[in-house]
């Protein structure tokens, strides 16, 4: 009587391991897809008003609050990071900034970067501007 309730309770264990096997996969893309959702997708407003956040784009990388670094792909593209994929459209931006013409306009000072690496806050005061 005791070996039949080990081996069902064997077979319970494996049944449990196999529907943990199978939801696994469906999680991780769960949290791919809510990774990808937070990305740092920009659009660059043609009016101030539309912007969520005023911008300027210094050329001196030790005045900027965030390095930023252009990325080519959406899924290179990290959530206040400073990693950034331009879209061609406000609906698909996550983040809306104007550029402006002067440095006392802005509320972030961002130096473009050519390397991936330099991405990132050197002023955490501002990250939320952009959470």
């Amino acid at each position: 009587m005791e070996f039949v309730q080990v081996h069902l309770n064997f077979k319970t264990h494996t049944m449990k391991t196999k529907i943990i096997y199978y939801l696994l996969p469906v999680f991780g893309f769960i949290i791919i897809t809510a990774v990808e959702a937070k990305a740092q997708k920009v659009f660059a407003c043609q009016y101030k008003s539309e912007a969520g956040v005023k911008v300027f784009v210094t050329t001196n990388k030790s005045e900027a609050d965030l390095i930023v670094y252009k990325v080519t792909s959406k899924s290179e593209a990290v959530a206040n990071k400073g990693l950034w994929f331009f879209v061609s459209t406000k609906s698909e931006a996550e983040e809306k900034i104007f550029f402006t013409q002067y440095k006392s306009e802005a509320e972030v000072v961002i130096y473009f970067s050519e390397y991936k690496s330099d991405a990132g806050w050197k002023n955490n005061s501002k990250k939320p501007l952009f959470d």
